[in-house]
């Protein structure tokens, strides 16, 4: 249980700022990390996954932004599970909160090093990636209307950035280029092209993944009740019409190929138009940095509210749900996730497997931990309908129970074939899972 004193976060953020952590959670997935799906797949086949991945998030986002406002609570997904299925299964679906939040962060800044290394090319992106994280928890810690206010004005840049980049390659678009070869190195679909469609479903995901973590700071807004369901509907339709534009306008240009397996496809794609020289190119260098800017600082500040929150609940030790005295920000949970994102950045050799490079593997690892989350916050809301008719829901999921159960076949399918297509990262997030049900289990005899 809760402890009476328990630490309680400051509601100062708008609903502006929700939409800003919203989107700015996910944006970076605009800049990099979808066109490995292309490699997998071929730009039709990748344009499969994504129709279905953006099923699955319309109706889940729309779906959990109930829980959102019932329940506006810094554990997110941890305290709807908790509530509705136990405090066992809470704990999962917040571990998997966890592997999504803390892993996602080092896949973005090794993305931020390689947009340097291309105007630095002696700079280390893994050091880039590194004094990323040095900047942006001291950035969090520092204080949430701070933070938020930071995220909402990167996140505006970022999606300017963006537009300005349709703009220019967009009119170049042919779909003869866009579609040549695009199953796969095939013209055609055929049943040789699902094992591709089904693999390049953490791709398709990373234009969308980590949106939740907005329910994350839920516990710091004023009138949670309001302006969660707005900054969901908002958010997710921000980023649906971002996710189609660069894709299609980046996948037309030139030879899709080119952009396939690298952390930076869209100068690549704007130099096929403007040339190596050109200060759009460069522009898009820089001012691209806030895309992933705003995702890698929303994270933290998303990450570190999750560890907060369990620690809170004397599911994590007890210290890491400490106030910062001064500033009232979870100091230590900021530093707790930090530390196991640094380690990442330099795994390599542990993290390099099932034939893809080390920011897709980490990219895939994020993507089991929320599908996880998905399935069980589906539950959730099921299990609580039913269970707490009474319970004061300001907005209800549209076409329910339709939308939910969508969300949960889905998640539940893409998580199932995940495991048998990416045998070696499924066995990780089960041991990293296993490894916090142990260290759950201490912390419990502990208290």
């Amino acid at each position: 249980m809760q402890p009476k004193e328990a630490p309680r976060l400051e509601k100062t953020l708008s609903g502006f700022h929700l939409w800003g952590i919203a989107v700015g959670l996910v944006i970076s997935g605009e800049y990099f990390g979808w066109s490995y799906g292309w490699a997998t797949a071929g730009t039709l086949g990748f344009l499969v996954s994504t129709l279905l991945v953006t099923i699955l998030y319309v109706t889940f986002v729309l779906s959990f932004a109930e829980l959102a406002t019932a329940l506006p609570q810094a554990g997110g997904p941890f305290v709807y599970a908790t509530r509705a299925l136990g405090p066992r299964w809470g704990f999962v679906a917040g571990m998997a909160t966890l592997v999504e939040f803390v892993f996602a962060p080092p896949a973005i800044a090794l993305s931020m090093g390689a947009y340097l290394n291309v105007q630095f090319p002696s700079l280390s992106p893994q050091l880039a990636a590194l004094a990323a994280y040095v900047v942006f928890m001291g950035l969090n810690l520092l204080g949430v209307t701070l933070a938020a206010t930071f995220e909402l004005v990167v996140t505006l840049l970022a999606i300017a950035e963006l537009c300005v980049f349709i703009g220019l390659v967009g009119p170049h678009f042919s779909w003869a280029r866009f579609a040549a070869g695009g199953f796969a190195g095939e013209e055609t679909l055929t049943w040789a092209s699902l094992p591709g469609i089904c693999a390049a479903l953490p791709f398709a995901m990373w234009f969308f993944l980590a949106i939740e973590g907005a329910a994350l700071a839920a516990e710091e807004v004023r009138e949670p009740m309001r302006v969660v369901p707005r900054a969901f509907l908002l958010g997710i339709l921000t980023l649906v019409v971002l996710a189609f534009g660069v894709m299609f306008a980046a996948g037309g240009v030139g030879d899709w190929r080119e952009l396939a397996n690298i952390n930076d496809p869209l100068p690549h794609a704007l130099e096929q138009v403007v040339g190596t020289s050109s200060g759009y190119l460069h522009m898009l260098v820089w001012i691209g940095l806030f895309g992933l800017v705003a995702s890698f600082h929303g994270i933290v500040l998303g990450y570190s509210r999750q560890i907060f929150a369990l620690a809170r609940a004397g599911q994590l030790p007890a210290f890491l749900a400490r106030l910062h005295p001064r500033f009232h920000t979870p100091g230590w949970a900021i530093l707790a996730g930090g530390v196991v994102g640094g380690v990442a950045i330099f795994s390599d050799s542990f993290l390099h497997f099932d034939g893809q490079p080390l920011t897709a593997n980490i990219v895939s690892l994020s993507v089991f931990g929320a599908l996880v989350l998905y399935v069980l916050s589906m539950i959730s809301l099921l299990v609580l309908r039913r269970r707490e008719p009474e319970l004061a829901r300001p907005y209800r999921a549209p076409f329910y129970p339709v939308f939910p159960v969508i969300a949960l076949v889905l998640a539940s399918l893409f998580l199932v074939t995940l495991t048998v297509l990416l045998p070696m990262i499924a066995l990780a997030f089960a041991v990293l899972l296993g490894a916090a049900v142990g260290l759950h289990a201490f912390v419990v005899r502990a208290n």
